[in-house]
């Protein structure tokens, strides 16, 4: 592959696209939410106890509601993920991560859109999958009827 200056002013903007991320108040603001995550003995303390019973749970999907410890899971796990859900560092990280997660999407949009118009380009956000005739990254190669 030969390198031609057409070649080369693409990689320059898109390494001046990917600063313009990395230096932005939204990535900026995830990794403060980050690390106040990772460095917070109790939301740790609060995320550890959600994944030990989310490994039960998933032990009670094998067996349903025929599981003998199914409802006491269950309850468990629900109060756990509210309880992890109503912490204030994971609450702030989910909203960081939303917000960043948002400029990506946009820019990939606008990078398949300049390429054409029926690159389909799988955000996950319903908002920028409207324009997709299967609402987006269907994985299925086309056999879902997208084309």
């Amino acid at each position: 592959m030969l390198a031609t200056t057409e070649r080369v002013e693409i990689l320059d903007t898109a390494e001046q696209i990917a600063a313009m991320i990395i230096h932005s108040i939204e990535a900026e603001r995830y990794r403060q939410c980050l690390y106040k995550l990772k460095t917070n003995k109790e939301t740790q303390k609060k995320i550890n106890e959600f994944v030990k019973i989310k490994e039960q749970y998933e032990e009670v999907q094998r067996f349903g509601k025929y599981h003998p410890d199914y409802k006491t899971v269950m309850t468990a796990i629900r109060e756990l993920k509210r309880e992890m859900d109503m912490d204030v560092h994971v609450a702030e990280f989910r909203k960081a991560e939303n917000d960043l997660q948002a400029i990506l999407d946009e820019v990939s949009m606008i990078i398949g859109r300049s390429v054409s118009d029926h690159i389909k380009v799988p955000t996950g956000n319903p908002f920028f999958d409207s324009s997709s005739s299967c609402g987006g990254g269907c994985g299925s190669g086309g056999s879902c009827g997208c084309s």
